[in-house]
C-alpha cells in the first residue's frame, strides 16, 4: 500500500490558532497561493521575501515553506480530492476558498497536522479571508476529506481513485506523483520510457530542493564562500560536481555578505556546469577572444562566464530591458538585442552560449506552480524560437568555434529533438560528446548529450549539447 509521506518539519503543537495575526503561517501560504493564481507570482521569490520582511521565527517560517510549495505541488492531487467530495467542481469555487481548501487538504494529506486542527484552522483562515457565508461549505468540504483519509489509512491510489497501475502506468504515476500527464509522458520519454526511473524523477520533483551557492571567480573563491556560510551559522559543504559550488542544508543566502555585494550568488550547481562545458570544450584554430550568453538574462551564467575569461573577453545579449538590467548588475557587459538578430558580425565569436527560453519543466523543484501552469502548446510555441535561436548561435561561431546548447527543461521536443532538426540543415557542424567535459561523474546519459536530473545528480534537469562548426580546411 503507497502512503502519502508525511511533513517531515516541526508539526504544530496545541490546539489549533485562528487563522491571521495569531496563524501567521498558514496565512502567508493563502496569501501567496493567492499571488500565484491571481497574477502569476513565482512562488520560490514571492515566499522568501515574505518571510524576511515579515521576521518569522523558525517555526513558523518551516511550516509556512511546507504549507506553500507543498500546496502548490500537489495541486493535482488536492483538486482531485476536492472533487470527490465537494458538491461543486473545484474550478467553479471562489478562488480565495479555493486556496484555503488546498492548504487545509494538503494538511489532511500531507502533513502530521492532527485532522481536528487542519480543519478548524482553515474554516476559520475561509472566515477570515473570505467572510461568513463560504464557512459552512469549506467546513462541509474539510470533514470529508479528513473522513476519506481516515477510511483509507492514508492509501494514495485509493484516496485519489487512481486509475490501476498496469491499465494506465502513466495516468497512475501522473496521480501518484502529483503532475499533469503530458508532463509524465515527456520524462517517461526523456529518460527512454523506463518508468521506475521516470517514478525517480517524479519523485525528487516533489522533495524540498538545497540551495546551492557559486563562487564567482575574480570575486570570491569557493573555499572562503564556505568559510563564510559557516561562520554565518548556515550548514554548507562544497558542491559535488562544480569547483565553484557551496551548498547550503539551510538557512537564509541572504545572510552572506559575498551574496548581497554580488562576489557570489544562488546558482544552481547544474546551470554552472552547463556554462563550464562551454570552456572546457576545445575549439580548433586560434581563438579571437570573444564568448558571447546569446540569451544572457537573468545573468547567472553569463556572470560565471565573464569571471573566467579575460576582460573583455565575454558580452551578453539579452531584450528584455529588466533582465538586461540583471546582467549588468551581475558585471557582465550586456547589450539589448535578440538573439537572434545579434548586433556581432556573423563567425565573429569563439564560444556562445544558447540557454535558451524554455518550458522550465527542469526546475520543477524549485517552482512547484509551473507543471500546473504549462501545457502542451506552449511547448510547441517555443520549440520554434529554440531552433531559430540554434541556428543564429552557429552563424556567429567562428568556424572551429563551439555552441553549448542548453535547455531547464528535459523534455524531448525542447531538447534532442531541436538539435536533431537543426542539425540536418546543417552540414557544417558536427556534434562533440559533452559528457567528456564533465567528467568528474558518471550518470550523464548515453551520450553525446549531458542528461542531468535532480534524482541522479540533486541538481535542476537541465539537457546539454555541444556543437562545432566545421574549421576551414
Amino acid at each position: 500500500m503507497s502512503r502519502v509521506p508525511p511533513f517531515t518539519g516541526p508539526p504544530p503543537a496545541g490546539p489549533p490558532r485562528p487563522a491571521g495575526a495569531d496563524d501567521p503561517a498558514r496565512m502567508l501560504a493563502w496569501e501567496v497561493l493567492r499571488a500565484v493564481d491571481e497574477r502569476g507570482a513565482y512562488a520560490n521569490l514571492l515566499l522568501p521575501a515574505l518571510l524576511r520582511e515579515r521576521r518569522f521565527s523558525e517555526r513558523d517560517s518551516s511550516f509556512a515553506t511546507e504549507l506553500t510549495y507543498g500546496s502548490l505541488r500537489a495541486q493535482g492531487q488536492l483538486d482531485v480530492m476536492i472533487n470527490l467530495v465537494s458538491s461543486r467542481p473545484v474550478d467553479a469555487v471562489d478562488p480565495p476558498v479555493r486556496d484555503a481548501l488546498r492548504l487545509g487538504t494538503y494538511q489532511l494529506l500531507r502533513t502530521r497536522v492532527p485532522a481536528r486542527a487542519a480543519v478548524a484552522s482553515t474554516v476559520e483562515l475561509v472566515r477570515r479571508t473570505s467572510g461568513e457565508r463560504p464557512v459552512r461549505f469549506a467546513n462541509a468540504v474539510l470533514r470529508r476529506v479528513a473522513d476519506r483519509v481516515a477510511d483509507s489509512a492514508g492509501d494514495v491510489a485509493t484516496l485519489l481513485d487512481a486509475p490501476d497501475a498496469e491499465a494506465d502506468p502513466i495516468g497512475h504515476l501522473a496521480v501518484m506523483t502529483a503532475h499533469p500527464r503530458w508532463v509524465v509522458e515527456a520524462i517517461a520519454q526523456a529518460l527512454g520510457g523506463d518508468l521506475a526511473e521516470a517514478r525517480a524523477a517524479l519523485d525528487a520533483n516533489n522533495t524540498r530542493p538545497g540551495v546551492h551557492l557559486v563562487a564567482r571567480p575574480g570575486g570570491i573563491g569557493r573555499d572562503e564562500l564556505l568559510r563564510a556560510a559557516r561562520c554565518a551559522g548556515l550548514s554548507a559543504e562544497p558542491g559535488e560536481h562544480s569547483p565553484y559550488s557551496v551548498r547550503l542544508r539551510g538557512g537564509d543566502p541572504g545572510r552572506l555578505r559575498a551574496v548581497a555585494d554580488g562576489r557570489a550568488a544562488v546558482q544552481d550547481e547544474g546551470s554552472q556546469l552547463v556554462a563550464l562545458s562551454l570552456l572546457r570544450g576545445s575549439t580548433v584554430g586560434p581563438d579571437r577572444g570573444l564568448v558571447v550568453d546569446l540569451c544572457a538574462g537573468p545573468g547567472g551564467k553569463a556572470a560565471l562566464l565573464a569571471g573566467l575569461c579575460p576582460p573583455g573577453g565575454m558580452i551578453g545579449l539579452e531584450p528584455r530591458a529588466a533582465r538586461a538590467r540583471l546582467v549588468a548588475r551581475a558585471g557582465v557587459p550586456v547589450a539589448r538585442a535578440d538573439g537572434r538578430h545579434p548586433p556581432l558580425r556573423p563567425g565573429s565569436a569563439d564560444r556562445v552560449l544558447l540557454d535558451a527560453p524554455c518550458s522550465g519543466l527542469g526546475a520543477l523543484r524549485r517552482r512547484p506552480e509551473a507543471r500546473w501552469r504549462r501545457t502542451p502548446a506552449d511547448v510547441a510555441g517555443l520549440v520554434s524560437l529554440q531552433r531559430q535561436l540554434l541556428v543564429s548561435a552557429l552563424d556567429l561561431v567562428r568556424p572551429g568555434g563551439l555552441v553549448a546548447y542548453a535547455t531547464c527543461s528535459p523534455h524531448p521536443a525542447e531538447t534532442v529533438e531541436v538539435v536533431e532538426a537543426v542539425l540536418r540543415g546543417r552540414a557544417d557542424v558536427t556534434m562533440l560528446d559533452a559528457r567528456s567535459t564533465l567528467g568528474e561523474f558518471d550518470d550523464l546519459g548515453a551520450g553525446p548529450f549531458v542528461w542531468l536530473w535532480p534524482h541522479r545528480h540533486d541538481t535542476d534537469a537541465m539537457f546539454l549539447a555541444l556543437l562545432r562548426r566545421v574549421a576551414d580546411t
